[in-house]
C-alpha cells in the first residue's frame, strides 16, 4: 500500500497506547505524566494573609491621614507566619503581622512597615489606604474546584508546587516506557573494544539512548545482532518480551544483507509499511505485535535519527501518556541559503538563533546520510519543502522542536 507520510505517522500512533499507571513519591514526580486529572479541593490560600512584613488596620481609621495630620493607632499584638491572631482589630487598633501571616478579622487593608513610623504600642499612619489593599484574599491563586491539570501533562515545577499545595504527596502517573534497542550488522563494534580493519564501532544505539531518555522512557541497549534473521528475529522476540516498543537499525535497505523486515515477520510482527518518503531515513520499516510497536531504522547514523524524530516520535510520546504527542511546530529563517533540490521532503537538524523579534535556523553545512556530528547542539527539525530552486537566506521554513 503507497501511504502518505502522514498517513504513516498516524497509523504508528494508532499503534500504541500508554502502558499503564503507578503512583509515585511528589519528591520523584517531576518530568513524569500525570495519568489523572488534577481538581482543586482547597482555596490557596486557604485565608486572608499578608504579602509583607506590616500592619493591618480598618481603612476607616485612616481614610484621613496624612503627612501634615497622620493618625496613631494601638498596636494589639504581632502576627508571625503560621500563627493565628488572638485579636479581632476594632476602631483605632492595628496589629503587626509578618509576611504570609493570616490577617486579623476586622481589618480590611494593610501598610508596610516603610510607610509608617511605630513603636511596640503604637503605629503612626501618614497615608490613606482603600479597602482590600495589600490583602491576598482566599482563592487568589487557586479557587476550590478548579481544573489545575489533566492528565497528560508533564509535572513541572510549576505543579510540583501546586500539588504539594493541594496535599497530594503521592500523584498518579504513566510508568516510564521501557524502550528495546537492537543495532544489526557485522560491520558493528561496541565501543571500548578495538576496532579491526573494515569496522565501525555503533554509534546508533548510543545516539537513540540519548534521544529515548530525553522522551522520558528508559532505554535498554541489547547486544549487537549481525546480519542473520534468526539472531534478529531472536533478539526482536527477546526484546517484545521485555520492553514496550523495539527500535532496531540496520538491514532495511534493499541489499543482500538487509534481512530486518524478514526477521520481523519470523518473530511474529506484522509490518505495516516499508520506506518513507522523506531524506534522509527514506530506508525503513515498522511493524507491530501484540500491540507494540517496532521501528526498523536505517543503519545510516543521521538516517535512522531524523527517520524516528519525524514518524516514530510521535508514537513513543504517546506512548509516555502525554497528551500532545505530536512535534511543537514553529515558523523560522534560514540564516544562510540551503542550496541543495529534491522531490521530496528533506528534514535536516539545525541550530535556533533568537534575535530580535525573530528565530532564525543556522543550519550546518556538513549534511548527509553518516554525518551525525552535524547534530550536536540542533534543537530543531527543518522542514526542506520539495522544490528545484535553493532556499535563500532569510526564507521562512516550518521547522519542529526536538
Amino acid at each position: 500500500m503507497n501511504m502518505t507520510l502522514d498517513e504513516q505517522i498516524n497509523i504508528i500512533k494508532e499503534t500504541v497506547t500508554p502502558v499503564g499507571t503507578e503512583r509515585v513519591l511528589l519528591e520523584d514526580a517531576p518530568f513524569r505524566i500525570l495519568a489523572e486529572d488534577i481538581t482543586a479541593k482547597e482555596d490557596v490560600p486557604p485565608f486572608r494573609r499578608s504579602p509583607l512584613d506590616a500592619y493591618a488596620m480598618r481603612s476607616e481609621d485612616i481614610k484621613n491621614a496624612s503627612k501634615e495630620s497622620p493618625v496613631v493607632l494601638k498596636v494589639l499584638e504581632e502576627v508571625a507566619a503560621g500563627q493565628v491572631p488572638k485579636y479581632e482589630i476594632t476602631a483605632g487598633t492595628a496589629s503587626r503581622v509578618m509576611t504570609g501571616a493570616p490577617v486579623p478579622e476586622g481589618s480590611d487593608c494593610v501598610i508596610r512597615y516603610e510607610e509608617t513610623e511605630f513603636t511596640d504600642e503604637k503605629v503612626k499612619i501618614f497615608k490613606p489606604l482603600k479597602a482590600g489593599e495589600n490583602i491576598i484574599l482566599p482563592g487568589e491563586d487557586i479557587k476550590k474546584g478548579e481544573v489545575l491539570a489533566k492528565a497528560g501533562t508533564v509535572i513541572d515545577a510549576g505543579l510540583c508546587g501546586t500539588l504539594s499545595g493541594q496535599n497530594i504527596d503521592r500523584p498518579l502517573v504513566y510508568k516510564k516506557s521501557v524502550i528495546g534497542i537492537i543495532p544489526t550488522g557485522s560491520e558493528l563494534v561496541k565501543p571500548g573494544n578495538e576496532l579491526p580493519a573494515g569496522k565501525i564501532y555503533d554509534s546508533n544505539s548510543f545516539t537513540l539512548n540519548a534521544v529515548i531518555r530525553k522522551l522520558g522512557c528508559v532505554p535498554r541497549q541489547y547486544e549487537i545482532a549481525g546480519d542473520e534473521v534468526e539472531r534478529i528475529a531472536a533478539s526482536i522476540e527477546q526484546a517484545l518480551e521485555e520492553c514496550d516498543a523495539v527500535i532496531l537499525t540496520g538491514g532495511v535497505s534493499v541489499g543482500d544483507f538487509d534481512y530486518t523486515p524478514a526477521a520481523m515477520e519470523k518473530a511474529g510482527a506484522e509490518i505495516l509499511f516499508k520506506a518513507a518518503k522523506i531524506k534522509p531515513g527514506m530506508s525503513c520499516a515498522y511493524g507491530k505485535k501484540d500491540g507494540k510497536l517496532i521501528c526498523a531504522l536505517s543503519g545510516n547514523p543521521t538516517s535512522s535519527v531524523i527517520n524516528f524524530y519525524v514518524i516514530g516520535m510521535p508514537a513513543v510520546k504517546k506512548l509516555t501518556g502525554l497528551k500532545d504527542y505530536d512535534p511543537e511546530e514553529i515558523t523560522a529563517e534560514l540564516k544562510a541559503p540551503f542550496r541543495k533540490t529534491g522531490k521530496i521532503p528533506r528534514y535536516i537538524c539545525g541550530k535556533l538563533e533568537f534575535s530580535g523579534d525573530s528565530v532564525k535556523i543556522d543550519v550546518p553545512e556538513k549534511q548527509g546520510n553518516v554525518i551525525l556530528s552535524s547534530m550536536i547542539g540542533c534543537r530543531a527539525l527543518v522542514v526542506i519543502p520539495p522544490s528545484d530552486k535553493p532556499l535563500p537566506a532569510g526564507a521562512k521554513v516550518k521547522a519542529f522542536l526536538i
